[in-house]
Parts: structure tokens; sequence; C-alpha cells
């Protein structure tokens, strides 16, 4: 398990239901997202707009499902920030 998914996943999980939901994932990344890359939990270039953070959400989000587990999660970041 990546620590640095763990860390990055709990900070985006604002309701703490162990899910995230699209709308989490814009929501947090906006409001926390330069917090968290300046702690270099989240890499700068990670930052993105509602729109790419919509996609990072849609490529995790395999099962088609809606929300994204930990497990979905931590295999697209660790692969997108080669963690």
């Amino acid at each position: 398990m990546s620590e640095k998914a763990r860390k990055l996943f709990d900070a985006l999980d604002l309701n703490s239901d162990g899910v995230l939901t699209r709308d989490e994932v814009i929501s947090a990344l906006r409001a926390k997202g330069p917090t968290l890359a300046a702690a270099g939990d989240l890499p700068f270039w990670g930052l993105g707009d509602p729109d790419a953070s919509s996609a990072l959400f849609d490529r995790a989000n395999l099962d088609g499902d809606d929300v994204l587990t930990f497990e979905e999660f931590e295999r697209e970041v660790d692969r997108r920030f080669g963690w």
C-alpha cells in the first residue's frame, strides 16, 4: 500500500465514508490541493481544474459505479504520480 496514496485519499474523503465521489475529489482538490502540494502529499502538477480532477476520477473508476474505493484510487495515483 502506498502511504502517500492513503494520506491523499483520506484528505480527499471529506465525509470520511471510505469512498470518494466525483464531487468530493473536485471540491477537496480545489480546497486542499495547494496545501497538500506544499506539504509534498500531492505533486504540484497534479493540481488541476475541475475538468482535470473529473478526468482523474473517470480513469480511476474502472468499474463505473461512480465511487472510488481506496484500491481504485491507489492504483491510479500510484501510476499517474509515480509513487
